[in-house]
């Protein structure tokens, strides 16, 4: 059933059965791939991993994995129990039922693995950042730049007739001008925000826990780094010096601000993944072409671009070698996507 909209946009579920015409905002049902245990251990610890290197987001790698849109859901759901509980009516059969709904399967292996990661790498990865800035940077600039496909190509999936999402193709005429506008005002946008020079503030609970909450909020969102917003914030280092020396307290106010941004956030993320897809995937991909303003691996330490310089080879091979092994990795999950359609189809 159509549902209306600010300025005519047009939002129609793409439920089997129920055609979506090619004009639609909505790209047909999201790729949701079936995936395993210690498949999704991995997948965890590399969103983990990324979230520790400022500029870079392990909403990116949930994007590029396949796995964004269920951890989204899945969120929503724990947010919607919490409300239940403490709202009603029918509290325990409310929080009951939003928690069954959450892919536990794909969200504790993915914890478990995002922590691990962390705990691990926070000291390493800030001593590399900080020692090696353009490999570092470099490396993940080609990463990011190939993950810019991911969003583009669910962006530009048409549904077949029967809008049951199998069968996609893909097409340019599926993106309007208003598309193309929104994606580029977003790049700019990020852009701008990214530019601005490092702030130096106080670790106190005023500062950390907004602070978490605008960083998760990045985690969210492919293209934002949660940590390169806490380098803008000045936090970025006394957080990972936090979890290397498990300092709980620091962790607890973080933790709070964390609660509080998904809170905030992913209701709102749901609600256009389901009825805002291509606009949403467009604006993401816009998002993350600006913020690789971030990882350019020559800058000075207000953020000022410079040209490149010194010896260009291990820079250059290192962003090819990220890019590589991005592209390698969206093909290999764009091909078990298309091979478990075809199982479900019966082929």
């Amino acid at each position: 059933m159509p549902i209306s909209s600010p300025a005519g946009e047009s939002s129609e579920h793409t439920s089997a059965g129920q055609p979506t015409a090619e004009g639609s905002d909505v790209a047909g049902t999201p790729e949701q791939r079936r995936t395993t245990v210690v498949g999704d251990l991995v997948r965890g610890a590399l969103i983990g991993t990324v979230e520790t290197v400022p500029g870079v987001s392990g909403g990116t790698v949930a994007l590029v994995f396949g796995i964004y849109t269920q951890l989204i859901e899945s969120a929503s759901h724990v947010v919607s129990a919490g409300r239940r509980l403490i709202t009603g009516p029918e509290r325990l059969v409310g929080m009951r039922h939003h928690l069954t709904a959450v892919r536990w399967k794909l969200v504790i292996p993915v914890l478990i693995g995002m922590a691990l990661a962390v705990f691990t790498i926070a000291g390493p990865m800030a001593d590399a950042v900080e020692n090696h800035p353009e490999a570092t940077r470099a490396a993940f600039f080609g990463m990011v730049l190939a993950s810019i496909a991911v969003p583009l190509r669910m962006a530009l999936h048409v549904p077949d007739a029967q809008g049951t999402g199998k069968g996609r193709t893909w097409s340019l005429r599926a993106l309007s001008w208003r598309h193309l506008a929104a994606g580029l005002v977003a790049a700019g946008a990020t852009f701008w925000l990214v530019s601005v020079p490092p702030a130096a503030v106080e670790a106190t609970p005023v500062t950390i826990v907004p602070a978490a909450a605008v960083a998760v909020s990045a985690l969210l969102l492919p293209g934002l780094s949660g940590s390169f917003l806490l380098l803008t914030f000045g936090l970025y280092e006394p957080t990972l010096r936090a979890v290397e020396e498990r300092d709980l307290g620091y962790l607890a106010l973080f933790a709070a601000g964390m609660v509080i941004g998904v809170i905030v956030l992913v209701k709102l993320l749901q609600w256009l993944l389901e009825h805002r897809h291509r606009i949403t995937m467009v604006v993401l991909a816009g998002v993350m072409l600006g913020a690789l303003r971030t990882l350019w691996p020559w800058q000075d330490e207000d953020r000022g671009l410079r040209a490149a310089s010194g010896d260009l080879l291990p820079i250059l091979g290192l962003a090819a070698a990220g890019f590589a092994v991005v592209t390698v990795l969206v093909i290999l999950d764009a091909r078990m996507v298309a091979k478990q359609e075809r199982q479900g189809q019966g082929v």
